[in-house]
C-alpha cells in the first residue's frame, strides 16, 4: 500500500457497502491538507457527452460518473498536453483538465483518438483528513496508476485490474462477493 497522493488509484475494499463507490476505482487528481479529489474511473453515466454538450450534439463519447460531488460539472483526463494547453499532469501520460474549446474542436475535427480522453460528471471529494480516516478503516486499497487500466481496460473489469495490478494476497479479492454472508 502506498500514501495517498496525486496519480494514485484507490481500490475499494470488496466488502465497501457505500453505494456510490461499491467495487470502483478512483484516480486520484489531488490530495492535499485541505482535502483530496478524484474521479471514478468504472461508473458509466446514462448519458453520452453530446447529450451534455450542446456543441457536441451527435457526438456519442460515454461520459462516467465521477462522483457524487457536483454532478452538474464535467471534467476530463487526457494524454495530450501538446495538444490541451494549461492541462495538469496526474501521473506519467495521465493528464486533466485544459482548454474546453479545445477539446471541442479536436472532437469534432476528428483530431484525436477518443480512446485516450475520458469524461467524467461530477467528481469525488474528501474534506481535510477525511480520505486519511477512511484508508485507516481499511475502506481503500492504493496502488499506482497506468495508462492501461485508466484508458484502456474494458469498464467491467477496472476494479479486478487494479487488485492484479497490486498483486498477491490482494487478487484473491476478484473472487470476494460482495456480501460474505452471501457465501
Amino acid at each position: 500500500m502506498i500514501s495517498p497522493e496525486q496519480g494514485i488509484l484507490l481500490i475499494a475494499d470488496p466488502f465497501l457497502k457505500d453505494s456510490n463507490f461499491r467495487r470502483s476505482v478512483i484516480l486520484m487528481c489531488r490530495h492535499s491538507e485541505e482535502g483530496s479529489f478524484g474521479f471514478v474511473l468504472n461508473q458509466l453515466y446514462e448519458h453520452s457527452l453530446g447529450n451534455l454538450i450542446s456543441d457536441l450534439d451527435g457526438f456519442e463519447l460515454p461520459v462516467f460518473k465521477g462522483g457524487p460531488v457536483q454532478m452538474d460539472t464535467v471534467h476530463y483526463i487526457h494524454q495530450y498536453p501538446h495538444l490541451l494547453p494549461d492541462s495538469q499532469l496526474i501521473a506519467e501520460n495521465i493528464y486533466w483538465g485544459g482548454d474546453f474549446d479545445i477539446v471541442k474542436k479536436l472532437i469534432k475535427n476528428k483530431e484525436i483518438d477518443t480512446d485516450k480522453i475520458k469524461f467524467f460528471i461530477g467528481y469525488s471529494g474528501w474534506g481535510t483528513g477525511q480520505l486519511d480516516t477512511e484508508l485507516t478503516e481499511k475502506s481503500w486499497l492504493t496502488t499506482t496508476s497506468n495508462r492501461n487500466i485508466v484508458f484502456n481496460t474494458p469498464l467491467p473489469d477496472i476494479w479486478k485490474a487494479g487488485l492484479r495490478h497490486l498483486g498477491g494476497k490482494y487478487e484473491m479479492m476478484i473472487n470476494f462477493p460482495i456480501d460474505p454472508q452471501l457465501n
